[in-house]
């Protein structure tokens, strides 16, 4: 055994959140949108306005989908006279 040789620390690996992109409903599981590219496994991330996949580089823009969802949600308040 050599004399002069320091122990290194090890660090526990955190652990997984993949668990955060699935959903339980009854007997049905539901999965957040996956990479069409990579295939199963490999989710998107959400930002903004477009989902990413930090693998393949794989983007999709939502420009207009919330927009046109926001303006429909709000109605105009009706005039009484």
């Amino acid at each position: 055994m050599v004399k002069n040789q320091a122990k290194r620390n090890r660090k526990n690996k955190p652990t997984s959140k993949k668990y955060k992109f699935y959903s339980m409903d009854g007997e049905v599981i539901k999965r957040e949108k996956i990479c069409p590219r990579c295939g199963p496994g490999i989710f998107l991330a959400k930002t903004n306005n477009r989902l990413y996949c930090g693998k393949c580089h794989y983007t999709e823009f939502n420009t207009g989908e919330k927009k046109e969802e926001a303006k429909s949600e709000v109605k105009p308040e009706e005039k009484k006279e």
